[in-house]
């Protein structure tokens, strides 16, 4: 084993949540060395080009859902680099009896949608004198809005939507942990929609916006835009270096890897363990079981992506939002699909359109396991169904993810609390990850920035 290497804190993973926590804690002017056993820096943010075409294999966009992202382009320097959103980009569509129907984003669309039928709106109006539940009982996503909207709007609004952001299933997730502001809502004001009205002022005084609210936003040369500043300018980070224990606690922390160079060893006063939740469970197991057991408890179903570029002319929908998502109760084979072309400028050459297409998830992860001719080929014949593709695509990418999304699933809350449990036992380990705090990029940098400063106030107290 090669000498050790000393750090004030050591980061364990870099994808979003690493590099975001590992910036701060250098910002505020420790010593803090990266390990990532792959041999680039951004996890599940990665972008390429393809015969003209910006490809995302993970996100998309991100939102500026609170008030630490601006700030942190402008200190990357990649300020410049944001571009927003399209404004034809403004529809979301929803599939229902294979048609696209526009989601309504106002309540006089709403009266006037044809997503929803004259039943379920009506059944609104009986929102309000609904008993709110205890705050004490956990409530699968799919139960809480049975009970305050109705079925139809599980179906066809909460479905879809769960579906787009964690591939998830609504009967498995858990309201309090995968939407807390939807149940904090519920709690506060006893109504989804007198939270709504009578919240309103209090919203615009939030410095963090709800996803319906922030502005979308994306980087000229794709999301790794983000993930590369942060990498370069950090002083230490290691690629290719897979780390294989951690032992330690009050006094400090030993961390073993294995890299080009070999076995390595490197001692900190403080770990920030930002590796997904199976990774993080093996790592732990020795000197905090109980977290290795809540982590292992984390679900991740795979999810795979399909890319199809096709001439504009032979799509007959005008492609005018951000894409559309499928409710499970149609009983088709895709989650969704992005209109990549229409969301920002510059994603496909002239006369060209990319569409960016989702398969498997918690809905049916056996899809996302097939071949890649046959997940192409699903993802073509719905694209046909849907939004009238006449011809094959000119050309087809399918990037797989075997473990894509954590799930907050029922019981989430309680794995969350034995890590909390177990970083005030062993003072200096942090936990950080999109299986805490949300999965969206301003979740995680969110995330970061509380991980930031609990180790810098360790590292103060010590």
């Amino acid at each position: 084993m090669n000498n050790d290497v000393d750090a004030d804190v050591i980061v364990l993973g870099a994808g979003i949540s690493g590099l975001a926590s590992a910036w701060e804690i250098q910002q505020q002017g420790a010593l803090v060395i990266v390990l990532e056993a792959g041999l680039q820096a951004g996890g599940c943010i990665a972008t390429a080009r393809e015969q003209g075409c910006l490809l995302e294999s993970g996100p998309n966009s991100a939102l500026e859902t609170n008030p630490l992202i601006a700030p942190l382009l402008e200190t990357l320097g990649i300020s410049g680099e944001r571009i927003p959103a399209s404004p034809r980009s403004i529809n979301r569509y929803i599939v229902r009896q294979g048609r696209l129907h526009a989601l309504p984003l106002s309540p006089f669309a709403l009266l006037t949608s044809s997503l929803f039928s004259a039943r379920a709106k009506l059944r609104l109006l009986r929102e309000p004198f609904i008993s709110r539940a205890s705050p004490d009982a956990e409530e699968s996503v799919a139960d809480f809005v049975r009970r305050r909207l109705g079925d139809e709007f599980l179906d066809y609004a909460i479905n879809p939507f769960v579906g787009g952001v964690y591939a998830g299933d609504p009967q498995r997730l858990s309201v309090g942990a995968a939407f807390p502001r939807l149940h904090a809502l519920e709690q506060r004001y006893g109504s989804l929609i007198r939270g709504q009205l009578r919240g309103a002022m209090a919203r615009k005084r939030d410095p963090e916006k709800s996803r319906q609210s922030a502005p979308m936003f994306a980087f000229r040369e794709g999301m790794q835009t983000l993930t590369d500043a942060m990498a370069q300018r950090l002083a230490s980070i290691e690629l290719g270096t897979k780390v294989t224990n951690i032992t330690g606690g009050r006094e400090g922390y030993a961390v073993e890897a294995t890299g080009a160079d070999g076995r390595r060893r490197y001692r900190a006063r403080a770990v920030v363990v930002a590796v997904p939740a199976w990774v993080a469970t093996t790592l732990v197991a020795s000197m905090a079981p109980a977290a290795a057991a809540a982590l292992g408890a984390i679900p991740y179903p795979p999810v795979t992506v399909i890319h199809s570029a096709y001439r504009r002319d032979r799509i007959a929908h005008p492609l005018d939002g951000f894409g559309m998502l499928v409710p499970g109760r149609e009983g088709l084979r895709t989650l969704g699909t992005l209109f990549s072309s229409t969301m920002f400028a510059n994603r496909a050459p002239p006369g060209m359109a990319l569409l960016t297409t989702f398969i498997g998830g918690a809905r049916q992860p056996a899809l996302a396991q097939l071949d890649e001719r046959e997940i192409a080929a699903i993802a073509q014949a719905e694209q046909a169904s849907l939004l009238g593709a006449a011809a094959a695509p000119e050309w087809v990418r399918v990037t797989r993810w075997a473990q894509a999304i954590p799930q907050y699933n029922m019981g989430h809350a309680a794995r969350i609390s034995t890590l909390e449990q177990t970083e005030h036992a062993l003072p200096g380990l942090v936990f950080c990850a999109n299986y805490r705090g949300g999965v969206s990029i301003g979740d995680c940098i969110k995330s970061a920035n509380r991980s930031a400063r609990d180790v810098m106030a360790f590292l103060q107290r010590r």
